[in-house]
């Protein structure tokens, strides 16, 4: 039975992806991995704070049938270079109850196990549900704190906490809630700005695929960027043309009468775990347009740093494998879960096949679906010929 002291996966039903008929075995195997991987590794592998996808990748592999070997090297390739997290400092983690004590030792990878000492308690005394109500979704300074810092570096905490919540793991949901609270990030304000431009505009309701469309054909903010700034989205984007930046993403406003047709057009460019946020009967609707709406900000902030790219649909539709043939589903599985990186191919994959499985009611009656039918199969194509050409 998975608490959060244990790492137990016979009780993942019921994925937003999964391949059918995963063994036991490898649930064990996965089980096993990721108990190890909790108890003696940190949730950041350098000071300068790159990420332990250990958890991303066995989830994900897992997911996509990994045998129990498969699951071991993949565990054993990315456990090499992982660090043990660090020592607790006194009562630290007692004194965490205290609101304002929990704020001023945020942003510190130092304190990565006191809060994840402090989160486990909370879990063990309230349950992970009311939990994550606390600490993410809760009126009140530490929440909303909590709440943006689910979208720093690159994702990676409201990533983790998605597996948590999608695989029913009260250890990984813990992981998540203490990455959040020591993850530094740039965005809070710009977050905060977003909002009040939002409050102050009528509503104006844009697909994600026009705000995109029009950031390219803006003069400043596809410039704005430059090559040798150390961070293309803080140094560049946010310095350059901020305004424009939160004028584009005050834009993106989730409807809360519409909140699916959102999401799905939002699954068309970004993370599963929306759809995984979207099901759960213990997040309010408010909070789940909540999360629809952050999640659109740093996503045109991103795309916008990389020179604002064009869609180019003709290579995707006339794209042919040098086989002649494309691979079908279970193939480019098959090659993901046996990858040796670190997991984002996997997940890269996992995403698109996803994406196809639930775009497709609305790709038909919705011309902001541009991605659609067999192009949802050429680009897992595309994406595992992209990976194996990296590292050749």
């Amino acid at each position: 039975m998975a608490t959060v002291r244990v790492v137990d996966f016979s009780a993942s039903t019921d994925l937003d992806f999964a391949v059918p008929n995963i063994s036991k075995e490898a649930v064990e195997q996965a089980s096993y991995v990721l108990q190890e991987n909790h108890d003696k590794n940190d949730i950041i592998f350098t000071d300068q704070g790159l990420h332990n996808h250990i958890v991303h990748h066995i989830c994900t592999s897992l997911a996509l049938g990994a045998t129990p070997d498969t699951l071991n090297k993949n565990y054993k390739e990315n456990d090499s270079y992982q660090r043990p997290p660090p020592p607790l400092h006194d009562d630290l983690s007692q004194r965490l109850h205290d609101p304002s004590v929990f704020i001023s030792n945020m942003f510190r990878p130092k304190t990565y196990s006191d809060y994840l000492k402090f989160i486990i308690s909370e879990i063990e005394s309230k349950g992970h549900e009311a939990a994550i109500h606390e600490y993410i979704f809760a009126d009140n300074e530490r929440a909303k704190i909590m709440f943006n810092r689910l979208f720093a570096g690159y994702l990676h905490p409201i990533i983790h906490l998605g597996f948590g919540v999608e695989f029913r793991q009260p250890a990984i949901i813990a992981e998540a809630l203490a990455q959040t609270a020591i993850h530094p990030t740039f965005l809070d304000q710009f977050f905060i700005d977003v909002d009040a431009a939002v409050m102050t505009q009528a509503p104006k309701a844009e697909h994600l695929v026009e705000i995109m469309d029009k950031i390219r054909e803006d003069p400043k903010l596809p410039l704005a960027a430059h090559r040798n700034d150390d961070h293309k989205v803080r140094d560049g984007i946010l310095v350059r043309a901020k305004e424009e930046m939160i004028d584009f993403a005050s834009r993106w406003q989730v409807d809360g009468e519409n909140i699916e047709d959102f999401y799905y057009m939002h699954a068309l460019n970004s993370s599963i775990f929306f759809s995984t946020f979207l099901r759960q009967p213990w997040i309010s609707h408010q909070n789940k347009v909540k999360l629809l709406n952050w999640k659109g900000s740093p996503d045109l902030c991103l795309y916008a740093s990389r020179r604002a790219p064009p869609l180019l649909l003709n290579e995707i539709s006339s794209y042919a494998s040098k086989h002649g043939q494309l691979d079908g589903w279970d193939h480019i599985f098959k090659r993901a879960r046996e990858f040796m990186d670190d997991g984002h191919s996997c997940k890269m994959i996992c995403a698109l096949a996803h994406g196809e499985k639930v775009c497709k009611p609305f790709e038909e009656r919705n011309e902001h679906f541009r991605i659609k039918g067999e192009m949802w199969l050429k680009l897992g194509n595309m994406g595992m010929r992209d990976a194996s050409f990296s590292i050749m």
